[in-house]
């Protein structure tokens, strides 16, 4: 049962707060919750306070301690993450709406601040990259510049600026790699040829473009940078086809190299999984959970622990039907 007193002064923030004279209202939310702080509704009505007067601070401290308070009240999320909005916390905002909308998926304002959030995000990105392209161009830069208005045109395809930014530095960026290109050995002009039509999906020519890499090199050639990009693409390339025993040659013959490899380690991981060799899978996502946590990164480890979990499990049923 909510506290008799604290309810009565919550009547009296509200009458306040209809009455437009919100920072009095923050002081009857404030002893509201001097009596009980874990009535969510108290700290939602003082952030609400608080927005009106434009104190995204005080709106922000008000939103966390209304979750505090109950981390099921939906309000206390649209709250929080209003106000981190308005102080350009974006990234903090989306991580706000994305709690709230694993408590309740379909709160309509949670999703249309999201959608909102989501695309100044982008615009955001888009004119930084921009920004950095034009510097890029300025510094002389041209094949910096080609990259970060790709990167640009991904997110927003067809805007005016980036077409014409791209329309002065797409030429320069041509002629540059022409003349790159002459430049290259057999080996090397195979390898990316296989790169671009990896890029458009065409993953079987370019399984022949790197085989023809890997062919054109001899001796110690065969150990070079150059040859461990063509196979670890190559074993990409078998994996987006389904060829697993191809990915698990050509990564093995990375890791014979690199054996701390962690892209070759899980796409061998990933393969050997294909062809249901659980425990060769398991021990390549072992032993890149071992290594240094920065080595591997946030996603790949993540990848992986996920697929320690499910091989683990895996590997003791076939154990406990084997034994049974």
């Amino acid at each position: 049962m909510p506290n008799a007193q604290a309810e009565a002064i919550k009547a009296e923030g509200n009458a306040f707060f209809k009455a437009g004279k919100y920072a009095e209202a923050i002081e009857k939310y404030k002893a509201a919750t001097a009596i009980d702080d874990s009535v969510p509704a108290y700290w939602s009505n003082m952030a609400a306070c608080y927005e009106k007067l434009r104190n995204f601070e005080g709106m922000e401290e008000a939103g966390r301690n209304c979750i505090k308070a109950d981390r099921n009240f939906v309000k206390g999320y649209f709250r929080l993450a209003t106000a981190q909005k308005n102080l350009n916390d974006l990234p903090g905002c989306i991580k706000t709406l994305e709690s709230g909308l694993a408590i309740q998926a379909s709160n309509p304002d949670l999703k249309k601040m999201k959608k909102e959030i989501t695309e100044l995000q982008r615009n955001e990105q888009v004119a930084a990259y921009c920004t950095k392209a034009n510097e890029q161009m300025q510094n002389g830069d041209v094949g910096g510049a080609y990259k970060t208005l790709e990167l640009a045109s991904r997110l927003d395809a067809g805007n005016p600026e980036i077409e014409k930014m791209m329309s002065k530095v797409k030429p320069k960026w041509e002629k540059m790699e022409k003349s790159r290109r002459a430049g290259l050995s057999g080996p090397e002009l195979h390898k990316e040829k296989g790169d671009d039509l990896y890029k458009n999906a065409q993953f079987e020519n370019a399984i022949g473009e790197y085989t023809k890499c890997l062919d054109g090199l001899k001796g110690a050639e065969k150990q070079s940078e150059l040859a461990l990009k063509a196979l670890a693409n190559r074993a990409a390339c078998f994996k987006q086809i389904s060829n697993f025993d191809g990915t698990i040659e050509d990564c093995t013959a990375v890791l014979e190299v690199e054996p701390e490899n962690v892209k070759a380690l899980i796409r061998r991981a990933q393969a050997f999984e294909g062809v249901e060799r659980y425990r060769f899978a398991l021990q390549d996502v072992k032993t890149v959970l071992a290594m240094p946590y920065h080595k591997v990164g946030k996603q790949n480890f993540d990848l992986c622990n996920g697929m320690q979990h499910r091989l683990s499990r895996t590997v003791a049923q076939l154990k406990s039907m084997s034994s049974s």
